[in-house]
C-alpha cells in the first residue's frame, strides 16, 4: 500500500500541477499586461488554467501509457503503478467541466476559448501528437496561449502578443529536445518528430537555436514595454537567459542529460514568468 505522501506525489506529478501554476500565472501576466480587472476574475482565470491544464495532462498519460512505458518514463505514475488508467481517465472527465464553469464565470468570450484551445488539447493527444512538428508547435503554443487568454480576459495588446511570442519559441525548444529522449517510445506511435525525421543531432542543434533566440528576444520587452524598464524584471529574466543559454551549449554535446535539461528549461520558465509578472505590476 502506498503512503499518503507518495499519494499525493503521484496525483501531483499525473496532473503536473507545477505546469498549471505556471499556466497560471501567464493568465495573471495577460491580465495585467492588458490593463488589470478585477480580483474575482484573477482568481477565476488562474483556476481555469489549472483545472483545463490538468484534464489534458491526466488524458495524455491515459493515451500514452503504452509510449510512456516503452520509454521507460518511471516519472509518470501510470508506468510506476502508483495510480490506474482508470483514475487518470476519471480526473480528465472532471477537471474539464470544472475549468469550462470557470471560464463561463469570467464570460461567454472567455469559455469559448478556452473550449476551443482544451478541444485541441485532447485532438494532440489523440492524433496531433504522431505528426512530428506540428504537434510540437502545438504544445509550445499552450506555453504562450496563457498569456493570450489574460489578454481575452481582460484588453489584448502587442506587449501580450510579444511576451506569448517567447514563450512559444522556448516551448518549441523544449518539444523538440524532449522528442530526443522519446524517440523509441515515438515509434510505437509513429510519432514524426524532428529527432525521428532528421536525426538527433538536427534536432538538438535545432532546439539549441530556439532557446538561444527565446533568450535575445528577452531584450525586447523593456525597450516596447516601460513597466519592464526594471530591475525586478531584468533579474529573474537574467536567470532565465542563464538557464536556457546553458541547456543549448551543452545539449548537442550531451544528449544523454535531457532529463536534467528538462528540468532546468522548466526551471527556466518559472524565473521567466516571475520577471514577466514583477514587470506587468
Amino acid at each position: 500500500m502506498l503512503s499518503l505522501k507518495r499519494y499525493l506525489k503521484a496525483y501531483w506529478e499525473l496532473l503536473r500541477l507545477e505546469h498549471g501554476i505556471m499556466y497560471g500565472l501567464g493568465v495573471i501576466i495577460g491580465i495585467f499586461l492588458g490593463g488589470g480587472i478585477s480580483l474575482d476574475v484573477v482568481v477565476l482565470g488562474f483556476l481555469t488554467a489549472v483545472f483545463l491544464e490538468a484534464s489534458a495532462f491526466a488524458m495524455n498519460d491515459y493515451l500514452d501509457y503504452k509510449v510512456d512505458l516503452a520509454n521507460k518514463r518511471f516519472d509518470r505514475p501510470l508506468v510506476r503503478g502508483d495510480l490506474s488508467k482508470s483514475t487518470a481517465l476519471l480526473l480528465s472527465v472532471i477537471f474539464f467541466p470544472l475549468g469550462l464553469i470557470t471560464a463561463f464565470l469570467i464570460s461567454i468570450r472567455a469559455l469559448i476559448f478556452v473550449f476551443v484551445v482544451t478541444i485541441l488539447a485532447f485532438a494532440y493527444n489523440a492524433k496531433l501528437k504522431e505528426f512530428g512538428l506540428i504537434g510540437n508547435a502545438y504544445v509550445a503554443f499552450t506555453m504562450a496561449v496563457p498569456f493570450v487568454f489574460g489578454g481575452v480576459i481582460s484588453e489584448f495588446s502587442y506587449s501580450v502578443l510579444l511576451v506569448s511570442l517567447i514563450a512559444f519559441i522556448s516551448g518549441l525548444g523544449r518539444e523538440i529536445m524532449k522528442g530526443i529522449e522519446d524517440v523509441e517510445g515515438d515509434a510505437l506511435r509513429n510519432v514524426r518528430s524532428v529527432a525521428r525525421v532528421y536525426g538527433i543531432e538536427i534536432a538538438s542543434r535545432t532546439a539549441s537555436f530556439l532557446f538561444i533566440l527565446a533568450s535575445a528576444l528577452s531584450f525586447l520587452p523593456p525597450l516596447l514595454i516601460p513597466e519592464y524598464l526594471d530591475l525586478k524584471y531584468a533579474i529573474p529574466v537574467a536567470i532565465t537567459d542563464i538557464l536556457l543559454i546553458s541547456v543549448a551549449l551543452k545539449l548537442p554535446k550531451k544528449i544523454n542529460e535531457i532529463p536534467k535539461f528538462r528540468k532546468q528549461t522548466l526551471l527556466a520558465m518559472l524565473f521567466g514568468l516571475i520577471g514577466f509578472l514583477a514587470g506587468a505590476f
